[in-house]
């Protein structure tokens, strides 16, 4: 094995120096083993099993390892694997200028590492634009844990202990079209941030109409416009961006997760002009160390590449794995209440948050590999990559049917 690192070493690591929690977690999914490697949709554990990933949290949406990317990563490896700072890089501006291209009208472009670092600069950004203190979110939303993200996402257990130490934040009722009418009312607010799609919060999309409201007086107000589509953006929804795609007229689309090819941590802010302006003038303004870092800037050009000439593949992907799910409920309509999504975004709700757990389990011996909704316990999420095959759906749906009661075992591979 690898480094030497057998199973019970690296859980014994993980209870002494990590958390003791997910270690026994790690170990309840796994069945005492650990992966090692993985290729395409696919992860190796230590007992030789293999496990499809319809999980890893919406990262890998170009599987494990894609050539293009691993290529180009290696590339920069044997090349330069930091930058200066001081010098300019040719590696960080071409996947800047890749991602203007990318999202016309949005032609500025910050880089980070996480989701959170975009969404903290995004929040910095919006409030030193306009001189103004107050961020409108979205019930149910979730945009990170660091502290400043912390008071966008709504869920209270993630706060607990943390009254006070965070900046002011009023979450609109999702149902609400005159909710952002009223809340800026006294012209305190700087921006309005949402998802179109509320990953965590159980894989639910916003109406629509709702969100072109809120958005019409936006604009009207001087509040600007920041779509968070850290997990549905990319085409991970069959879109670039879903709110451009609804014709929202956003100063700033927030993009993760897939950004780096499943291969680097990257995400990015990609702007307008005004949204950008102070850190135009000042660009010390909001600097990391690693933001830009060349080796998962060399990610992003065959990512998006891969990305476009995926599309049609999602696009099929999503239809006949929707079918399959939809199915699935209506054999089963008392353990699963509900199936949400778009593109290669989909939760199951189930009757509890004890059978969605249970479920996670149960999936991963059967060889199959899914993320919990970190805000709605009862959802579970499914997030195929775009290579996956269609017999890898099959084994999906078979081992999901198997779970819920309606077939006979699946067998982990």
């Amino acid at each position: 094995m690898r480094g030497n690192a057998q199973p019970g070493a690296v859980f014994g690591w993980m209870q002494r120096h990590m958390s003791r929690r997910t270690a026994v977690l790690s170990r309840l999914v796994g069945g005492n083993a650990v992966e090692l490697s993985a290729s395409g949709a696919w992860v190796e554990l230590s007992d030789g099993r293999r496990m499809l990933d319809f999980g890893s949290y919406a990262v890998t949406l170009l599987g494990h390892r894609p050539e293009a990317v691993t290529n180009a990563v290696r590339e920069q490896l044997d090349t330069q694997t930091t930058a200066t700072r001081l010098l300019a890089n040719p590696v960080t501006a071409r996947a800047a200028a890749g991602l203007a291209a990318h999202f016309p009208g949005l032609p500025r472009v910050l880089f980070g590492l996480n989701g959170c670092d975009v969404v903290e600069a995004a929040v910095k950004l919006a409030r030193l634009a306009t001189g103004r203190p107050r961020i409108l979110a979205v019930e149910g939303a979730y945009h990170g844990k660091s502290l400043g993200a912390l008071a966008l996402t709504h869920h209270p257990d993630f706060r607990r202990g943390l009254v006070g130490s965070t900046h002011a934040v009023t979450h609109l009722p999702v149902d609400d079209p005159l909710a952002l009418d009223r809340e800026t009312a006294d012209d305190d607010v700087a921006a309005l941030v949402f998802e179109p799609i509320q990953g965590e919060n159980g894989v639910r999309a916003l109406d629509p109409h709702v969100l072109a409201t809120w958005c019409a007086t936006a604009r009207q107000r001087g509040v600007l416009i920041i779509a968070d589509e850290i997990q549905s953006g990319l085409r991970r929804c069959g879109e670039s961006s879903l709110a451009r795609a609804l014709e929202l007229d956003v100063d700033a689309v927030l993009l993760g997760k897939p950004l780096g090819g499943g291969v680097m941590p990257l995400s990015a802010l990609v702007c307008r002009d005004q949204l950008f302006g102070p850190m135009a003038d000042d660009p010390a303004l909001h600097t990391a160390t690693f933001a830009g870092h060349p080796l998962a800037c060399a990610a992003v050009p065959p990512t998006l590449d891969m990305l476009d000439r995926l599309a049609g593949r999602g696009a099929e992907l999503s239809a006949a794995f929707g079918a399959g799910l939809h199915d699935l409920a209506a054999e089963a309509p008392e353990t699963i209440r509900a199936v949400r999504g778009r593109g290669l975004l989909w939760g199951l709700q189930f009757d509890s948050a004890a059978t969605a757990d249970r479920a996670v389990a149960q999936l991963a011996r059967r060889g199959l590999l899914v993320s919990p909704c970190l805000s709605a316990r009862d959802t579970v999420r499914l997030l195929p990559p775009m290579v996956s095959s269609d017999d890898d759906l099959a084994h999906a749906l078979s081992a999901l049917r198997v779970t819920v009661g309606t077939s006979r075992p699946a067998v982990a591979r």
